[in-house]
């Protein structure tokens, strides 16, 4: 399996992945909750998505599959980075305001996506 397919459908998923995810983000928080709450909210709305699109596509191959297993390693790895980013975004929050996390998000969660493929290429969608 190509690495240049693997990253092109990876970066494509993830962008709109992504795109769910700041949008309840930034709406959520716009509307008063909390930006730990509304990150979480953010994380979970895209991540299933995402990790039957990889899956499906991005990784498939004779090595990989959609199971049980994946799956636990999946949230495995969303627990790892999600409790990353919400840490990221609610430094950011306290020490500059509001404004300031919604524009660190992307660049928080561009830095955990590459994490995230690799680990997903090596570890969530094998055998």
């Amino acid at each position: 399996m190509s690495l240049t397919r693997q990253s092109r459908n990876y970066l494509m998923f993830g962008v709109f992945q992504y795109f769910i995810d700041w949008g309840v983000m930034v709406g959520l928080s716009h509307m008063g909750m909390p930006v730990e709450a509304a990150n979480l909210a953010g994380r979970i709305s895209g991540a299933l998505l995402g990790f039957w699109l990889n899956g499906r596509f991005t990784f498939a191959s004779e090595d990989t599959r959609v199971g049980r297993r994946q799956f636990g390693r999946f949230v495995a790895m969303w627990i790892a980075t999600t409790i990353a980013s919400t840490w990221a975004i609610s430094t950011v929050d306290a020490y500059a305001g509001l404004k300031w996390t919604w524009l660190a998000k992307p660049v928080i969660e561009v830095i955990l996506g590459g994490i995230g493929f690799l680990a997903s290429r090596h570890w969530v969608y094998r055998r």
